[in-house]
């Protein structure tokens, strides 16, 4: 039986995107089959650079492309942004595996499940690329998910908090838009990914809200002003509004909560 711990890290190094969805999907049927374990490896090494291909190109977000939804090459644009979002996902997912160790199983169950359905989710949208004539890859794109990992490296309370309930949950707010936007634009298939997608993300959330709570408890702190203060170090206290009440409230969010962020955000 092998351990999870170096899977999570093959999946973690590996560059060509193919690749890495293969090796993900077998890292997860092994471990829900019982095939690995939370058997003793070598303890984390840093990552400073996860596994992905050459291309795109990494520039600051001024410098992407605009997204008319009017034309195939500006839904492709937008389709490019969100795949690459699903791609870093997939790292951020195996990498909460990988570094952090000690915590119960199922903390190791929700990641797992949600590299596999980020996982999907890549394979979707980039499907959906290539319909559109384009690639991943394609298109520049930029490096903020990542670039929060290194920064919330050193601890499990602050990944839980800035990543999953402060940038992916950023995207239960503005997914139905998009969607909307893109059927007016006649995008019905693009919309219906998303649409998957969105349902997903609002469980991919509700785990980090899990564990960002369970970590709050073990330690003796108060959940909602421990979010506030990390907020307000790695923030400035804000968050860009609006926010989709119904999807936060499902994804772990207190309606306390939700209220302070609309104060904060105007």
């Amino acid at each position: 039986m092998s351990s999870l711990f170096p899977l999570a890290h093959q999946c973690l190094a590996a560059a060509d995107p193919d690749t890495k969805v293969a090796l993900t999907h077998a890292a997860a049927r092994a471990w829900q089959s019982g095939k690995a374990a939370l058997a003793a490896a070598a303890p984390p090494q840093p990552v400073a650079e996860p596994g992905r291909p050459p291309r795109p190109k990494l520039v600051p977000p001024r410098e992407l492309p605009r997204r008319r939804l009017s034309s195939p090459a500006g839904r492709a644009a937008l389709i490019h942004a969100i795949t690459h979002i699903e791609f870093n996902a997939i790292n951020l997912a195996w990498d909460a595996v990988y570094r952090f160790r000690g915590l119960p199983r199922e903390f190791y169950d929700g990641w797992v499940q949600v590299a596999d359905e980020e996982a999907r989710h890549f394979s979707l949208l980039r499907h959906r690329l290539r319909e559109l004539g384009f690639d991943y890859g394609d298109l520049p794109a930029h490096d903020g998910l990542w670039q929060m990992a290194q920064d919330t490296a050193h601890d499990v309370l602050v990944r839980m908090a800035l990543v999953p309930r402060v940038l992916e949950a950023r995207g239960l707010d503005v997914t139905p838009g998009m969607m909307q936007r893109l059927r007016e634009a006649g995008d019905t298939t693009t919309a219906d990914i998303l649409a998957i997608i969105l349902r997903e993300e609002v469980g991919h959330v509700a785990i980090g809200s899990r564990w960002f709570r369970w970590t709050c408890e073990q330690r003796g702190m108060e959940p909602e002003s421990t979010f506030r203060a990390l907020l307000q170090r790695h923030m400035k206290g804000r968050l860009k509004g609006p926010f989709s009440i119904d999807a936060r409230l499902r994804a772990g969010f207190s309606r306390e909560e939700l209220a302070a962020l609309a104060e904060s955000a105007r």
